[in-house]
């Protein structure tokens, strides 16, 4: 792909995933994502081309002027689209795929000091809600949602929400995102500990219905009843 190629998409990704975005020059002139976008590219061939020095100059002026720091060993596919951005930081052996989306203050990290692959891998059409830490060299499957302020550190299979800290991925329900389309709705997500503890309400409450039927448990259940609310 040509870079006027490049930059056509690029700009036609935030037309389509933010509707405060007006017009092509609003975008190429106003959106600090896609100038932090643009000077990773410039850095990430000066990377490969074994200019190392060049390539962090340039990703830390990136940084000073856009609040992105976007490391130059990087691996970033097509129509990565940075919403606001500032305090977005993505690792040296991070690898994100196409359609992919992230919202201001996330993190790709590392967790180790050895050399090697320490940052994760993004799949495609991932959408990673703001203030999310992915850490350590681990894989988020394609179209999968993590939401803001979640802390995910395993693997997590395709087709899945993760939320929490540590993030607990769970199935996700509703039909598969499109092409070019990744599922922005980063703000519906499943509480968690909320349906786990009426589980073990429910539970509860079978047991002891189970108990009173065998003509177990009848003083307990009793003595349970006129318990104050507070040592329940």
């Amino acid at each position: 792909m040509s870079i006027l190629a490049s930059i056509r998409d690029d700009v036609q990704c935030v037309l389509e995933r933010d509707p405060a975005a007006r017009n092509r020059l609003e975008v190429l002139t106003s959106y600090s994502g896609l100038h932090a976008l643009w000077a990773y590219r410039v850095s990430h061939r000066l990377w490969e081309a074994h200019l190392y020095l060049p390539a962090r100059w340039l990703s830390q002026f990136t940084r000073w002027l856009t609040g992105i720091e976007i490391h130059p060993g990087a691996r970033i596919g097509p129509r990565l689209f940075i919403d606001h951005g500032m305090g977005v930081v993505i690792g040296e052996t991070a690898e994100v795929g196409a359609n992919v989306t992230i919202y201001h203050g996330v993190t790709l990290g590392g967790v180790s000091l050895h050399h090697g692959k320490r940052h994760p891998t993004i799949e495609d059409g991932v959408v990673i809600g703001a203030g999310a830490k992915v850490l350590g060299a681990i894989t988020i499957g394609r179209n999968t949602r993590i939401g803001a302020n979640a802390v995910v550190v395993k693997d997590v299979e395709p087709d899945m929400v993760v939320v929490g800290i540590p993030g607990r991925p769970v199935h996700r329900s509703g039909a598969e995102p499109e092409a070019h389309r990744p599922d922005l709705d980063h703000n519906i997500l499943p509480d968690i500990i909320s349906e786990r503890l009426d589980r073990i309400l429910a539970r509860l409450d079978d047991v002891e219905k189970a108990a009173q039927a065998n003509g177990n448990g009848k003083h307990d259940a009793e003595r349970i009843e006129q318990m104050p609310d507070y040592v329940i």
